[in-house]
């Protein structure tokens, strides 16, 4: 008789402050662990109250990562699938929101039995049951949980209480704790403190859950009485107090764990196989993001640009790209509402060798990504319009070569003559806004001797979507006359996903959002195309 397979549970909580980089920590525990054959999925509880993000403005909560399912979830989600290249559904990414709303439901539906609903054991009740959830089909050797928030914040409390449970429930050989925390320097006594790691370790204690690991963040390397000082206020092995300094690139961080052996003392506390693991290939990856041959100028022209977070899957496309191509992609920030004259937008474009219009929402800085992609057709600069971006670039060509002139999208102005970019039909009975956007994949299929067939090398692709408007079946004809070539186009649903503009050395925009998919070791071929093309384009100028 066989014995039966045992899921292995690593939680991972942060102390301090925000913004520690829980997700790039537990992204790079999965990325070793899975380089040593273990099967891993991880999973982000979000203790906000919002049934999920997709509501939230880019201010608050940066980029929306959507899923092939449809689900709108944390940025977190597109560093767990860029690292471990795994596809993610909605259950990895839980919210404090739709918890009790579950919970609310069952309590209307009469499930509860007419008992007195409570945060326990019902609230943590649920949060069990979502944890055992992910992994339903027994298909994975460990869950990584990230519990998001700091520990001592009010909203984390329930999802704390609920994987103090789950542990001993489970049992401490099937589960381990990892508390990523903070050691500052102070630089007016030249010190790293060790005080608010223990304050935040005591913390975690008093709800009755014991660090096995701690990750100490700090901008510099942890001398070893630091480690020991730390290893003995917080009751925790020497050898599991990981440093976890500033690295150059984020890809590099994996390595540095793994050479702090990380993977071998999770491998102990779970009672995993000792395995090695070939890490080879990140190696040469992090080795081409560092030292480079080439490099190039991209501009992002859009109205978040103050907002990095807000493009976060773009901008690591980039690097993944610039990988590829041994070239360092620079980012240049375009503010769009800016570029209010045509000549602002040649003088924007003159510094960059390619320019990126990506998604986005609103009214807000439209003329003037519809101007500076004018003025990137005109000059031959290689241009890539993502969602809203492939939108502009249709509205722009329809003004300017099909001579529609007030054409735009009804999304901006529901009065245009000319409406090339229109409201789905099934959008217009829509009222509420979460969750109602055409979200997730769908698939595409190319059209024979296009540059996009030529990029993908395939002849039906699936992308991944957010949005309510698509471009106006009324108008293809008009576009395709003056030689814009529709690239791909979904059957199914008869809607364009990719206009081509063979004129010009490179222009490309498609409807769905490529960064979603581009992973460590397989960039997306549309990133990758479009990093040579800025770099041609850059030797053609020196030439």
């Amino acid at each position: 008789m066989t014995k039966e397979k045992r899921t292995k549970y690593i939680f991972v909580t942060g102390g301090v402050i925000s913004g520690l980089g829980k997700g790039i920590a537990s992204a790079s525990i999965g990325y070793l662990l899975k380089a040593r054959g273990f099967n891993v999925t991880i999973q982000k509880f979000d203790p906000y109250i919002n049934v999920d993000p997709g509501t939230m403005s880019p201010y608050q909560h940066g980029e929306v990562f959507v899923l092939d399912d449809g689900s709108e979830t944390d940025l977190d989600l597109g560093h767990y699938e860029r690292f471990i290249d795994v596809n993610m559904t909605g259950i990895n990414n839980t919210t404090t929101g739709q918890v009790y709303n579950e919970v609310i439901t069952r309590e209307r539906r009469g499930d509860y039995l007419g008992a007195t609903v409570q945060v326990i054991p019902h609230i943590t009740g649920e949060i069990q049951r979502r944890i055992v959830a992910v992994n339903k089909n027994k298909d994975f050797d460990i869950v990584i949980c990230e519990i998001g928030g700091t520990v001592g914040d009010i909203e984390s409390l329930p999802f704390l209480e609920a994987i103090r449970q789950f542990a001993m429930e489970q049992g401490r050989e099937d589960c381990i704790f990892i508390h990523l925390t903070l050691v500052p320097y102070i630089s007016a006594s030249g010190e790293l403190k060790t005080k608010p790691t223990q304050h935040s370790v005591g913390k975690l204690r008093e709800i009755g859950i014991l660090p096995d690991i701690l990750m100490c963040r700090s901008k510099s390397t942890l001398p070893l009485d630091i480690k020991k000082k730390i290893s003995l206020f917080c009751n925790v092995e020497a050898e599991a107090v990981i440093e976890a300094s500033d690295a150059e690139t984020i890809y590099e961080i994996p390595l540095n764990f793994d050479r702090q052996m990380i993977v071998e003392i999770i491998s102990k506390k779970l009672n995993l196989p000792i395995r090695k693991g070939n890490l080879k290939q990140l190696e040469n990856f992090v080795e081409k993001i560092k030292k480079p041959k080439h490099e190039v100028t991209i501009g992002i022209c859009g109205k978040y640009t103050e907002l990095h977070d807000a493009y976060k899957s773009i901008i690591e496309s980039f690097t993944h790209a610039g990988a590829d191509n041994d070239c360092r992609v620079n980012i240049t920030w375009i503010e769009s509402e800016k570029i209010d004259t045509f000549q602002k937008g040649k003088d924007a474009l003159s510094k960059i060798e390619g320019l990126l219009v990506p998604g986005g929402f609103g009214e807000r800085g439209i003329e003037g990504k519809i101007t500076a992609i004018q003025a990137a057709r005109e000059t031959g600069k290689p241009f890539f319009g993502i969602c809203l971006g492939m939108q502009c670039a249709v509205i722009e060509f329809a003004r300017n070569v099909c001579g529609l002139e007030g054409a735009n999208s009804e999304e901006f102005d529901d009065q245009t003559p000319y409406p090339v970019i229109a409201l789905m039909e099934e959008q217009k009975t829509v009222s509420e806004k979460g969750g109602t956007m055409r979200l997730g994949a769908y698939p595409a299929t190319l059209q024979p001797g296009t540059l996009t067939e030529k990029i993908y090398k395939e002849k039906m692709i699936s992308e991944r979507h957010r949005h309510r408007y698509e471009v106006n079946n009324q108008f293809v004809e008009k576009l395709k006359e003056k030689g814009m070539v529709i690239g791909g186009i979904n059957e199914d649903l008869n809607l364009v996903e990719i206009c081509e503009y063979p004129e010009h050395p490179y222009f490309i925009g498609c409807q769905f959002h490529p960064e979603l998919k581009s992973r460590v070791g397989r960039t997306h071929p549309l990133f990758k195309s479009f990093v040579k093309a800025a770099l041609d384009h850059k030797k053609s100028k020196k030439g």
